[in-house]
């Protein structure tokens, strides 16, 4: 059975399966002759409807799962993306999980481990806000986390461990697209100087404050090593069944609706259908039409 439940959507962002991505050829800014705010708005509410009916075929029909990956630096705009682009969709088909930092227990474990135990069951669309990937991204860029997993196996370089993981990481979501399950990953693409404003807007508005984390300046300190380990990550685990978007996220609005626009256009390869109704469940039906008609 091949690994691929559809053909990759196209896009201008679509990360090739050849380990040719360069990061700096990545914009950060919609292409030319984008369109405005207004018109992306416009869409995104006209992609929401067509994705909330897809849903609903897809819970019903019960033989795919959807994974949506979100993956990106402080304020690119992951949780903004996910709120809109599923705004109206019926949340009880819906699985979300937000990554921390790991427990004791799932330390103890592969680092897998605790990414599996979350994958959607089969009708349901399960995202991802960061995920798996922060193995290869925030624990390259600050190996020193490494030393809470106790690992039998620890290269001295470094760099054959996150080969190693690439390639897991590979294999697992190949193990679960052959389960049913469609699996899309997109990298959120800001600028540096777009997360600066982003971040001062947070601490100038104090109904942003909650959203403000310190820490956040302490990885923007370490934008050179991050933007390496997303290079590498990207590169080597974009696949036919669980290709990686890079998506401008400089802009809010264009953002929103691409990332829209590739979840509908992957729902409708899937081609989720209602299940047939047998003679005998239609002749079941009929009969308790029947009943209820008769009803004084």
């Amino acid at each position: 059975m091949k690994p691929i439940l559809f053909e990759p959507v196209a896009s201008p962002h679509f990360v090739p399966f050849d380990g040719t991505l360069r990061i700096d050829d990545l914009s950060t800014e919609p292409p030319d002759r984008s369109a405005k705010k207004k018109e992306n708005e416009a869409a995104l509410e006209e992609l929401r409807d067509r994705l909330a009916g897809l849903q609903r075929k897809l819970y019903a029909d019960g033989r795919f799962a959807l994974l949506l990956v979100f993956q990106a630096m402080d304020a690119a705009g992951k949780d903004g993306t996910v709120r809109e682009v599923m705004r109206g969709v019926n949340p009880a088909g819906c699985r979300v999980h937000a990554f921390k930092a790991p427990s004791p227990e799932e330390l103890a474990h592969d680092f897998l481990w605790r990414v599996e135990k979350a994958l959607p069951e089969r009708r349901y669309i399960g995202i991802f806000n960061r995920s798996h990937y922060e193995e290869v991204l925030v624990v390259r860029v600050n190996p020193k986390f490494l030393d809470a997993q106790h690992l039998p196996n620890r290269p001295g370089g470094l760099g054959q461990l996150w080969k190693e993981r690439h390639e897991s990481i590979v294999d697992a979501e190949q193990r679960w697209a052959r389960s049913g399950t469609a699996i899309l990953k997109f990298y959120l693409h800001v600028s540096k100087d777009e997360q600066k404003k982003r971040i001062l807007e947070r601490i100038d508005d104090p109904e942003d404050h909650w959203k403000f984390n310190a820490g956040d300046l302490v990885a923007r300190g370490q934008w050179t090593e991050y933007m390496a380990a997303y290079q590498d990550a990207l590169a080597a685990t974009s696949r036919p069944w669980a290709p990686w978007y890079a998506i401008p996220a400089d802009s809010k609005h264009y953002m929103r609706r691409t990332v829209a626009e590739i979840v509908v256009a992957t729902l409708e390869r899937l081609d989720p259908r209602y299940p047939p109704v047998s003679e005998k469940e239609q002749e079941e039906m009929r009969r308790c039409r029947q009943a209820l008609a008769s009803e004084p």
